[in-house]
């Protein structure tokens, strides 16, 4: 369980208040969700990212607000383009005994046979939604792909009854997929040049002339 971090209320949500909140190190968030109002917050920049590294993206959370403690999740943030910085978070307060659902990263274990064979690796999605209760949010989904070859691919429904995890996802969602390595002739072809883009000749069409 995550250390409890501490916020304080804001009020006016101003340009000009929310920009004096990043430069003292706070960012603007807002809480909500079981047993509790939304409310306007701003919590130190370090302590969250100090608990994410700690604890990871779907780490539970103790949020201490106006002297009571809630269990949150960070259920979203917004980042700065340019440099990273969070610039504002949204936590959700949990029951603690109920599921969530969760989107967690799918860790891709092994080394495919197809890979082996000169095949190309590809994982088309890089997530699965899950049910699960707080406390058992695992940090990453792994699937194991020793025993993909060239030309298959692993879907939700591959996988589903041999998961502990409820997942979320239909059948045909596709986790990672070996497809077979391009030929000599497929790469000469991308470098020819396309025929339809080519400039049209002098003289061409020259049979619609209106001389006999």
């Amino acid at each position: 369980m995550s250390t409890a971090i501490q916020s304080k209320q804001r009020g006016t949500k101003t340009r000009s208040t929310l920009s004096a909140l990043r430069k003292e190190g706070f960012i603007p968030s807002v809480v909500y969700g079981y047993n509790t109002e939304s409310t306007p917050i701003a919590v130190k920049e370090r302590d969250l990212l100090s608990n994410l590294r700690e604890h990871g993206r779907n780490g539970v959370i103790k949020l201490e607000v106006d002297g009571k403690q809630l269990n949150v999740v960070l259920n979203d943030y917004q980042e700065n383009a340019l440099n990273g910085e969070i610039r504002h978070a949204d936590f959700l307060a949990i029951n603690m005994t109920e599921e969530l659902e969760v989107d967690v990263t799918v860790n891709l274990v092994g080394q495919s046979i197809g890979e082996k064979e000169g095949g190309v690796l590809q994982q088309p999605n890089h997530d699965v939604k899950i049910k699960v209760k707080p406390a058992e949010i695992p940090e990453g989904f792994d699937v194991d792909i020793s025993g993909l070859q060239i030309g298959e691919t692993i879907l939700v429904g591959d996988i589903r009854s041999k998961s502990k995890f409820e997942i979320l996802n239909d059948d045909d969602y596709a986790l990672v997929l070996v497809s077979a390595p391009r030929t000599e002739e497929e790469l000469e072809e991308d470098n020819l040049p396309n025929a339809e883009s080519s400039p049209e000749l002098v003289g061409e069409n020259q049979g619609d002339s209106d001389e006999d």
